[in-house]
């Protein structure tokens, strides 16, 4: 499944025009990210990746419509999945808020 470039737009148009912002094809979907990190993705299978503190992982899965990210079965710590249902545009703007921010606070690459 190719990623929604609707969502992509949308997530474009919430990041802005800011330099340290760049996109690159990843995880079968376009990722947004901000130094070199990887913020947000609109994601091949559907909805978004969002990078995230992994000390605020438990919190978020518990608070909020996300579910781990999960790779070769395992799920990782500091990536979630957040179905498009979930999406409409003060979430989606919360959710990308909150991936460039962790990705801004790690060290340019």
């Amino acid at each position: 499944m190719a990623y929604d470039t609707a969502l992509a737009d949308r997530i474009r148009d919430l990041l802005g025009d800011r330099a340290e912002v760049t996109e690159k094809r990843m995880f079968g979907g376009l990722a947004f990210l901000v130094g070199g990190h990887m913020a947000v993705a609109a994601s091949g299978q559907g909805g978004i990746l969002v990078r995230v503190d992994p000390a605020e992982t438990d919190r978020l899965l518990a608070a909020t419509p996300a579910h781990p990210m999960e790779m070769r079965g395992r799920a990782l710590a500091g990536w979630l999945r957040v179905d498009g249902e979930h999406l409409d545009d003060d979430d989606l703007a919360a959710w990308v808020r909150r991936g460039a921010t962790y990705a801004g606070s790690l060290p340019p690459k």
